[in-house]
């Protein structure tokens, strides 16, 4: 077994160019790509995730993309499961990782790691989910409990909540408490980060390209049998790209309309990842598309 593997991480803004250039290093370095992005870890969810293409998938073996149902919950919690997988995997294997996305939180989570869970028993979780029946009741409890945790928790968040209850119930701490008795730890310790730096009219131009490329390859149609297959509840269809074609499906928008807002709201989300990337990492080596490639191919 190898013990120790190379791994590094791209990260961007969305629509920079990540993906190809993960992959041309890929196949130079001889490694797995690990997939940081909300949204390709969804099945069926393809175009308007810009999921790398079937022949891409098959050149490079990709993790990270096509695991859950667009109606099951995604947390953190599961992406690191997935990386320690993977990282196994390439550790048995001879193979190095290359981690690259746009959700740059959750690469954030694997350098600073999470908190433990107690441990839970079947009794318990039995408990919170009769509990939980009464959702208001169980989110009101924990607000008197623990009113700092629970202030950005809204009240119909369930999933929160049950964890909350279930740290309550199985530790008899707060859920502020437990973490602070039991502090995360670095999941990853060393990793080299390279950031695309790119401009904004760059940026701009890509985005708005990928718009059309997305209602060219069927968009609409992809919204349409999500929406019929999985309804809009799912946190997964709350996601730009789909919550504009709904509301040009609901008459709210000319298709005019809806390309230009996919645009807008897909250019503002890149802004806020490229401060995050430039704010939250350390010793992060930034600079354009075509001098990383030359440094690292």
């Amino acid at each position: 077994m190898k013990s120790d593997i190379k791994q590094l991480a791209i990260i961007g803004p969305t629509a920079s160019g990540k993906s190809d250039l993960a992959i041309k290093i890929a196949k130079n370095i001889d490694a797995y790509i690990l997939s940081i992005d909300s949204l390709s870890i969804y099945k069926e969810i393809n175009i308007v995730s810009a999921k790398p293409s079937k022949e891409e998938l098959t050149a490079v073996k990709h993790f990270g993309i096509d695991v859950l149902n667009p109606d099951e919950y995604f947390s953190v919690d599961v992406f690191i499961d997935i990386y320690k997988e993977v990282k196994e995997l390439c550790q048995k294997t001879n193979k190095n990782l290359i981690i690259v996305g746009g959700t740059s939180f959750y690469l954030k989570s694997l350098l600073n790691g999470l908190s433990t869970l107690p441990i839970i028993d079947a009794k318990t979780i039995a408990k919170v989910k009769k509990d939980l029946k009464n959702l208001q009741a169980c989110y009101t409890l924990l607000t008197e409990i623990d009113p700092v945790y629970m202030k950005n928790i809204s009240q119909n968040d369930s999933y929160r909540i049950e964890k909350a209850l279930l740290i309550y119930e199985a530790s008899s701490l707060s859920p502020t408490e437990w973490f602070k008795q039991n502090p995360p730890k670095p999941i990853i310790k060393n990793l080299d980060i390279y950031n695309i730096d790119i401009t904004r009219d760059i940026l701009k131009d890509r985005i708005l390209k990928r718009t059309h490329k997305m209602l060219d390859l069927g968009l609409i149609d992809e919204v349409c049998y999500l929406e019929q297959k999985y309804t809009r509840l799912p946190h997964s269809m709350g996601s730009i790209g789909i919550v504009e074609v709904l509301d040009y499906l609901d008459g709210k928008t000319s298709k005019e309309q809806m390309s230009e807002l996919i645009s807008i709201h897909t250019a503002q989300l890149a802004k806020r990842q490229q401060t995050f990337n430039r704010t939250q990492f350390k010793n992060i080596t930034s600079a354009s598309l075509e001098e990383l490639e030359k440094l690292l191919t």
